[in-house]
């Protein structure tokens, strides 16, 4: 397992070949294990909560990602992640 940061994401996102499918997506990512505020999670879970199936870039991804997250993912309202 690889751990990533949520906050970190986005670097993972923007390494897929696009137009993605969500088979792509979980080939290429089924080794990364995302570290949240509080807690964390594989990413293929998160994957298997996403609707779409076909995704057209990393920002039509990332939404969907973003979307099915747990509240732990980002702690509560007007607290941040951190830098690092």
């Amino acid at each position: 397992m690889r751990e990533v940061k949520l906050s970190h994401l986005d670097a993972e996102l923007d390494t897929l070949a696009y137009p993605a499918t969500r088979a792509d997506v979980a080939a290429e990512l089924a080794e990364v294990h995302l570290l949240y505020a509080d807690g964390e999670e594989d990413f293929l879970d998160v994957l298997e909560r996403v609707e779409g199936d076909v995704f057209t870039g990393p920002d039509d991804l990332r939404t969907d990602v973003m979307n099915v997250l747990p509240i732990e993912a980002v702690g509560e309202p007007g607290q941040s992640e951190g830098e690092g």
